[in-house]
Parts: C-alpha cells; sequence; structure tokens
C-alpha cells in the first residue's frame, strides 16, 4: 500500500512548532510545581521545623537554669572552680626554690662558711653572710658572684646571673673574717619553664655539706 503526505510543508512545520509549544508548557508547568513545592517545604521548615527547635532550645534552658539557680551556694563553688583552673598556671610561675642551695654551692668559694642566707624573690635580691680564713677569699667570693653567668634550654647566651654584688658588711676576727654579701638575680635562674645551667669561675665550688658550716 502505499502512502502520500499530501499536508504541505508549512503545515507539517506548525504542527510540530504546536507540538514543541504543548512540550515546553507541560515541563514549565512541572518545574513550576516543583519551585513552588520546594517553597512550600522552605516555608515549612522555617515556620515549622525551626521554630519547634527554638521553643525546645528555650525550654533547655530554662530547665538548666532552673536546675543551677537551685544549686546551694553555686557562686562560691564557681569561685573555688575558677581559682582551682588558676593553680596550674600559678604552679608553672613559681620559683624553683630548691636550686638556691645547688647555686649557693657552685658560687660559694670552697674556704668560705655560710652562717646567714636570705632570698627575696619579690624583690630579686639575694643576702648571704658567713666566716673566711682572709678578707681575700671574701673578695674572691665577690668576684665570683659579679662573674657568675648562666644560660638554658632556650636561651644558650650566656648572661650574668647576679648584678648589683656589694660586700655590705665585714670585719676581722682572730678566726678570719666576717662577711655579709648583698646582690641581685636574675628571676630566669629559679624559672621552673626552663632548666638552667650555671657557670662560675674555678675559684669557686663548695659543697652543700661544707657551705653551712661554722655559726649555724
Amino acid at each position: 500500500m502505499i502512502q502520500f503526505n499530501l499536508l504541505p510543508s508549512v503545515k507539517l512545520e506548525y504542527v510540530k512548532t504546536q507540538h514543541t509549544k504543548r512540550l515546553l508548557t507541560v515541563v514549565s508547568f512541572c518545574v513550576s510545581i516543583a519551585g513552588v513545592a520546594v517553597l512550600l517545604l522552605s516555608l515549612v521548615s522555617v515556620d515549622i521545623v525551626q521554630k519547634k527547635s527554638l521553643h525546645d532550645l528555650n525550654g533547655d534552658i530554662s530547665k538548666y537554669s532552673k536546675q543551677l539557680k537551685s544549686v546551694k551556694d553555686l557562686d562560691k563553688i564557681l569561685t573555688v572552680q575558677n581559682q582551682l583552673s588558676t593553680l596550674t598556671s600559678l604552679h608553672n610561675q613559681k620559683p624553683v626554690v630548691s636550686r638556691l642551695f645547688a647555686y649557693i654551692s657552685q658560687a660559694t668559694p670552697a674556704q668560705a662558711s655560710l652562717n646567714q642566707l636570705s632570698i627575696d624573690f619579690a624583690a630579686s635580691t639575694l643576702t648571704v653572710g658567713g666566716t673566711a680564713p682572709s678578707l681575700d677569699v671574701v673578695s674572691t667570693y665577690t668576684d665570683t658572684l659579679k662573674a657568675t653567668t648562666y644560660t638554658t634550654e632556650t636561651s644558650k647566651s650566656a648572661k650574668h646571673a647576679f648584678s648589683g654584688v656589694v660586700l655590705s658588711a665585714f670585719g676581722r676576727s682572730q678566726g678570719g673574717a666576717t662577711f655579709t654579701i648583698t646582690t641581685s638575680f636574675d628571676p630566669a635562674i629559679f624559672d621552673s619553664a626552663n632548666s638552667v645551667t650555671l657557670t662560675v669561675p674555678q675559684t669557686a665550688g663548695a659543697d652543700q655539706s661544707s657551705v653551712f658550716g661554722e655559726g649555724n
């Protein structure tokens, strides 16, 4: 059977155009519906879900606030907790007092014996007093303190451990000489954040058992 297309080409183009138009209309409608649906879901989420979440959060805040307010002496507890939280930092700032005796033993000449030792960490001052066979030993002691340096783990550059070394009092006796030396010290030598290496002239170097001897 033979078929003939009797529609003119213009008519065919019109039919195709109409078909395309209907297709675009359907697609546009579906897209519009989808957009409206998304918009409605967004409105529902904002207006209902988020409002409910905020309402629940406000309820929880009120609940826990009431529980906290019901705790007896809450202000005192919080104050104690805040003080406890600062203990670590305060401990780290605390000077390492145990280093003092090692430093004194290193810097004190073997012939000198101490019977006085006082230190003020707030003012960074140190006072030592004792006896020595002669004033030459006392002079050596003051020179030793002036020349003593230190280094730390973080700084290998040598710095003076003591400054303003002064022989504030001295005297002679049948047994030798008495003396009192005052000096300032660098607080870094007692800093717990770093280990410190003290370097003193070879003229010094008593041990801890002999430094505090006569006059105690």
